[in-house]
């Protein structure tokens, strides 16, 4: 897709940048690549190790705002906001993208009331366009808005950042998901079997049924050979 061909682009393009830079060009490559409206993963930039110095030092308020957009949500960032920099306009709507990117990954189906709070957004013809213009439009997610149930219908979204440790987690879930499957096979084999087995039995009964009375017509047959041509089933 079109758009993750981009992703890859610019997520390229920072890590580069950022490998090369040193102290006080690192933040201003952190403010560009939060803001840019076109990227909506950071876990890559997050792992350059120039960007992991900073922490512990006087810029290491940057990279929790990295953080911030890789994993975080606009809710996230209003409870910790005292201890983050403020954010510019491009900022602020990048991180309510990635909020409705993280409301996605755990429901396919999106209250407004949910939404129009998680968003600050006071009323639903603002929901709405924001859906559309932001989020439809850019391509992150697709989805239907049923206007008569308040809910947003996620058909597709992009995936996040994830978070440390996340991985392990997915991969318990992944292989929680395999042996289930592994066993649903075995089930339906086993079904499988049975019903072959019983379509065999089936065929042979009728092959029996099929024998016995092609067996009784041909002793039919000869017991009226025996009686004689005057003998006939009306006697």
């Amino acid at each position: 897709m079109e758009i993750e061909r981009k992703q890859a682009d610019l997520i390229d393009h920072y890590v580069k940048q950022a490998s090369s830079l040193q102290g006080s060009s690192l933040p201003i490559l952190i403010l560009e690549a939060t803001s840019n409206p076109s990227l909506f993963a950071f876990s890559e930039i997050l792992a350059v190790p120039t960007i992991a110095q900073l922490e512990g030092t006087g810029q290491s308020v940057y990279l929790n705002m990295l953080r911030l957009f890789a994993y975080g949500t606009w809710s996230d960032y209003k409870k910790n906001s005292a201890s983050l920099l403020q954010l510019v306009p491009e900022q602020v709507l990048k991180l309510k993208q990635l909020t409705v990117l993280s409301m996605a990954e755990t429901g396919k189906v999106l209250p407004y009331d949910q939404l129009m709070q998680e968003l600050d957004v006071t009323n639903v013809r603002e929901l709405e366009d924001f859906l559309i213009n932001e989020c439809m439009y850019a391509g992150i997610v697709r989805g239907k808005l049923d206007q008569l149930r308040r809910c947003f219908e996620v058909q597709f979204a992009a995936g996040r950042d994830m978070r440390p440790g996340q991985l392990g987690n997915m991969t318990h879930i992944l292989s929680s998901w395999l042996a289930t499957s592994d066993n649903l096979l075995l089930s339906i084999q086993e079904k499988i079997k049975w019903a072959d087995t019983m379509s065999e039995l089936d065929k042979k009964q009728k092959k029996d049924y099929e024998d016995k009375v092609e067996e009784a017509k041909k002793l039919l047959s000869l017991k009226l050979v025996t009686l004689g041509p005057q003998f006939t089933l009306e006697n």
